[in-house]
């Protein structure tokens, strides 16, 4: 990975695990300074009850290359986001990758299950947990953003605007989650633009995050046998994929034809040439909607 990153400050919200990990990571290999927040620390772990921590990763970025700098932050909380930032202006003086990745519904979501039967504490909580945090965390951090041209947000969602708007996400609170951060995109593209800024909704495929792997039984070095379990697994791909379509975006002097858009890691690595860490290009949503949707085997040549 060239530095082509080098000066440039990043916070990366949400960065734990899963794909907010592989995004910090992969932006400190590019040369930047990345803060990556989240509420799982080696002292107190979010209710997610996982051992991942900010620290952990804000070590990865370090030891690529980058600056990693760990900020213990609940961005439901406006006055510590903003505070968040506050640092970041005094320290850096400057921000120009925002990555809008908090999430951490998995465990509340209740699958195929109706929204009259579904907890509604639990799912108005996914929907705080999922847009409540990206807006708070836009509103504090854009006016640092916006005052350089070139300045980038990302935000991180689960399937393409195309996918989910005709598919039903199998749950209403999960499926209106989702399909928000698409449009949460969109409308800050708009606001942005005057600025020279941009803001793309970003997907990865079927990701291979730790609690995945977990799920499956099996390892970053054997993922392949969960394809017993489940076939079309077989179209998986790391969290460092994304994390690299990001790094090109923000190298791209014109991602601003990006902006607004709703785009998949896959996709995107079909533009710029990167590969994930085994060398191939998964295109999962193509996959989802070619195979997986129409009741085929599962086959991935030709998807990755």
């Amino acid at each position: 990975m060239t530095r082509t990153l080098e000066g440039k400050v990043a916070l990366v919200a949400g960065a734990t695990r899963g794909t907010g990990r592989g995004i910090a990571v992969e932006l400190g290999a590019a040369g930047a300074t990345v803060y990556c927040t989240g509420r799982s620390t080696r002292e107190r772990r979010s209710e997610m009850n996982r051992p991942e921590t900010i620290e952990e990763t804000a070590e990865l970025v370090t030891r690529g290359g980058g600056h990693g700098i760990a900020v213990r932050v609940d961005h439901l909380d406006p006055e510590q986001v903003r505070g968040l930032v506050e640092r970041i202006r005094k320290e850096q003086g400057r921000l120009d990758i925002l990555v809008n990745d908090v999430w951490g519904s998995d465990p509340l979501t209740e699958w195929h299950v109706p929204v009259w039967k579904h907890s509604l504490d639990d799912g108005l909580r996914i929907l705080r947990l999922a847009v409540d945090t990206h807006l708070i965390t836009s509103h504090h951090a854009l006016p640092l953003l916006v005052e350089n041209p070139g300045g980038m947000v990302i935000e991180v969602t689960d399937g393409t605007l195309e996918y989910n708007t005709v598919n039903y996400r199998l749950s209403a609170f999960y499926d209106l989650a989702k399909i928000s951060v698409n449009r949460l995109a969109f409308s800050q593209a708009h606001e942005l633009r005057p600025y020279g800024c941009a803001a793309i909704s970003l997907t990865p495929g079927w990701l291979r995050s730790e609690s995945m792997l977990e799920t499956f039984g099996v390892t970053e070095e054997n993922w392949q046998d969960a394809t017993a379990k489940q076939p079309h697994f077989v179209i998986s791909e790391t969290p460092a994929y994304t994390g690299r379509a990001v790094v090109a975006l923000a190298g791209d002097e014109d991602r601003m034809r990006w902006s607004g858009q709703s785009v998949s890691s896959g996709q995107l690595a079909q533009v710029y040439g990167f590969t994930d860490v085994d060398g191939s290009r998964p295109d999962a949503w193509r996959y989802i909607e070619e195979v997986e949707s129409k009741g085929k085997p599962a086959d991935a040549t030709g998807y990755r």
